[in-house]
């Protein structure tokens, strides 16, 4: 059975206006629920959407920065997509993390170290076109609207090392 509140949030995410009206807002609202919560609740928690909070460095500032995202699973790795809600520039943590690949990830509670790795090729069109669209099929409105490559990242957990 699918989730009522998917299909609506989905329906609507496609919307021009609708990314125009949350891309002020969700952001900030869904920073403090998840911080709040450790990852665990946002403003899509109960619709089947997944997001996670993203801290990356600040590529000019050096300072900390967290972002919540919508997120997909594979192969191991959290799938993000540099997508801006359809904006002609790429969001600032995609371009802190091209600057700097580490970063950490709260997920359902859980956090941890993560490299970002951008998908190319036919990997890229793999998960695009068979998990990221499907996920959140507003990508293909907001590819279109940016008119410019949009960058998806592969988070991968980095393994603890332990000392010899």
């Amino acid at each position: 059975m699918t989730n009522p509140w998917n299909a609506l949030v989905t329906r609507l995410g496609r919307q021009k206006w609708f990314a125009a009206a949350f891309k002020g807002v969700a952001p900030h609202v869904d920073r403090f629920l998840g911080r709040a919560t450790g990852g665990r609740v946002f403003m899509l928690t109960g619709t089947g959407l997944p997001t996670l909070l993203l801290t990356t460095t600040g590529r000019k500032s050096g300072q900390q920065r967290t972002v919540p995202l919508l997120y997909a699973r594979h192969e191991g790795a959290l799938l993000v997509v540099g997508s801006n809600w359809g904006q002609e520039q790429n969001p600032a943590w995609a371009l802190n993390l091209l600057a700097n690949p580490e970063a950490s990830v709260a997920v359902r509670g859980a956090s941890g170290p993560v490299r970002a790795r951008v998908l190319e090729g036919e990997e890229r069109e793999l998960v695009w076109n068979t998990i990221l669209t499907k996920n959140w099929p507003g990508y293909e409105n907001y590819a279109e609207r940016s008119g410019r490559h949009i960058n998806i990242f592969a988070l991968e957990p980095v393994k603890k090392t332990t000392a010899a």
